[in-house]
């Protein structure tokens, strides 16, 4: 019996340090994504030449199937330069990219030798797109991130509504046929292009089991042991990826990312010019920060490979701002609750330096409420001016702090976002009781 015993305790405590193991290894893959606060999305593909809706268009039946795929014709990326795109990228502040490899229309952008459906072999592009895409980012210092749509609604093997296939049992040989598909082109991807980070979508149409979820990122980490994967792989993810809705409220998980567009488009549409301005995308990234997320902002190149200039100024305007605020972004954590500053903030990795942002020219000092520390010095992010502070309304008989009063003289003000550094005397500590009646005076 103490045999019996001993060997199950052995068992739970080579499983327990197996599990502490994982979760040593995940902390470490997911680092660099946890560091990066800010990357660029890119959506590009046959959509761009009538400027429509990527693959919805014909899926919502705004056009036709085959007249959609007619733009195949006019998708030449003439002028596509991976080298500027990477340039830009790197330049506005951005620490990864993503762009589609293949949307919900099937439509690859890589040689895939897994199906004909491709830049290479059906439009005049006449080449893979992918890979200098991946080289130039891999020479700007920049991770890799290829989007990949697990649903493929051109695919003759997949239960789609836009081709007239019936819906069959997913057990079918058809769908194996699909399943295999998909197996394949990502194992393409992962061993050509080594990519730091896969984004999928579509995984909505079917269950884990359909998509062999686990058994695919269990292949794509053996293809590839440090690649990330969003969460739209039905659970088996390490990322949430909310979109175009900003959180109110922090998200629960650990890491998560906003993916939003600049105007309403995510791919390139003619007619779009409903642009956020660089001040609106500035306080997005700026929340995504606050709340310990990151965000993936989107670009749509034109069918021949040139960003609109819109998206130029945007990104250029951005890496002003990133540039000049770098220590306030990178590695930082979640800031503290709106209840203790009007606005907000981030914390750097050891807790004990508190970045203010300030989005607007204050009417008066800003405040800090319910800080327990002390402060050992405050200066302003990027120029550098120290600033001084007073407390007020401190009581000695109470445990309650007393307001931190900050004057920002107009001068130093930056012309999107303002950032206060302020140094405290150890890992940030507040005050979050209910305040204490008068005991002695």
């Amino acid at each position: 019996m103490r045999k019996i015993v001993s060997l199950l305790l052995a068992g739970i405590l080579v499983s327990s340090a197996y599990s502490q193991d994982l979760n040593k290894q995940s902390k470490n893959r997911m680092e660099w994504f946890g560091n990066a606060k800010l990357g660029i999305f890119i959506h590009w593909g046959i959509y761009a030449v009538n400027g429509i809706d990527e693959s919805w268009s014909f899926f919502n039946d705004y056009i036709s199937y085959d007249d959609y795929m007619k733009q195949l014709d006019g998708f030449t990326a003439d002028n596509y330069n991976a080298d500027e795109w990477a340039h830009l990228i790197a330049q506005s502040g951005a620490k990864y990219a993503v762009l589609t490899s293949k949307h919900h229309d099937g439509v690859a952008l890589w040689d895939t030798k897994c199906g004909d459906l491709n830049v290479v072999e059906q439009t005049p592009a006449g080449k893979d797109l992918v890979a200098p895409y991946v080289k130039a980012l891999r020479k700007n210092n920049l991770k890799v991130g290829l989007y990949y749509s697990l649903l493929d609604w051109s695919h003759p093997d997949y239960p789609n509504k836009t081709r007239k296939i019936k819906r069959y049992d997913a057990d079918s040989l058809r769908w194996s046929r699909f399943v295999d598909f998909n197996f394949c082109q990502l194992e393409e991807l992962s061993t050509r292009y080594k990519p730091d980070l896969f984004w999928f979508d579509g995984d909505w149409e079917q269950s884990a089991d359909k998509w062999k979820a686990q058994e695919l990122s269990e292949a794509l980490r053996g293809w590839n042991k440090n690649v990330i994967l969003n969460s739209r792989i039905q659970g088996y993810g390490d990322y949430a990826t909310p979109e175009q809705g900003l959180p109110v409220t922090q998200p629960n998980d650990t890491y998560w990312e906003l993916c939003m567009t600049m105007n309403d488009s995510w791919g390139f549409q003619h007619n779009d010019d409903n642009y956020k301005t660089p001040n609106q995308v500035i306080r997005i990234l700026i929340d995504c920060i606050n709340k310990g997320g990151n965000l993936l902002l989107d670009i749509g190149p034109k069918a021949d490979g040139t960003i609109p200039e819109e998206q130029k100024h945007i990104l250029k305007e951005l890496g002003r701002w990133t540039g000049k605020h770098a220590e306030a972004i990178y590695e930082t954590q979640a800031g503290i609750p709106y209840e203790h500053y009007y606005g907000p903030t981030a914390l750097n990795k050891k807790g004990d330096i508190l970045y203010l942002f300030v989005p607007h020219t204050p009417n008066g000092p800003l405040m800090i409420k319910g800080l327990k520390n002390k402060i050992n010095r405050m200066w302003v992010v990027g120029n550098g001016t120290k600033l001084n502070w007073e407390v007020k309304m401190k009581q000695y008989w109470s445990a309650v702090p007393g307001i931190v009063y900050i004057d920002v003289p107009e001068k130093v003000l930056d012309e999107q976002v303002t950032v206060i550094a302020v140094l405290l005397d150890g890992k940030v500590d507040l005050y979050r009781e209910q305040g204490q009646v008068i005991e002695s005076n």
